[in-house]
């Protein structure tokens, strides 16, 4: 697991764990992290593909660029690295921008 669960300017607001699904894997995260941390914490770093192939992850991390989108509870270009992870969330890579599953 990557998490960082000590850092000396960000405090950690919950320690409520989360269950959330990952292509049909159930995976744990915290409490009010984003889909994107929840996912690099558990070993995911590749949550797509570009339209020519090449694998897509976490980049900006502010929601400008498009490295990031994902299916999510089944809608299409989600820009996991603002959205916080939910309980339950059923969460899928996605090729480009199409919405279709990788």
């Amino acid at each position: 697991m990557s998490r960082i669960f000590e850092h000396p300017i960000l405090m950690r607001r919950s320690a409520r764990t989360v269950r959330f699904y990952f292509e049909g894997k159930e995976l744990e995260a915290v409490e009010g992290e984003t889909v994107a941390a929840a996912l690099i914490a558990n070993g995911i770093d590749v949550f797509g593909e570009t339209e020519r192939g090449k694998p897509r992850g976490f980049f900006c991390a502010i929601g400008k660029c498009s490295s990031c989108l994902m299916i999510v509870d089944g809608e299409p270009n989600v820009r996991v690295c603002i959205t916080p992870v939910k309980e339950g969330m059923k969460v899928q890579r996605q090729f480009g921008r199409s919405g279709v599953p990788w």
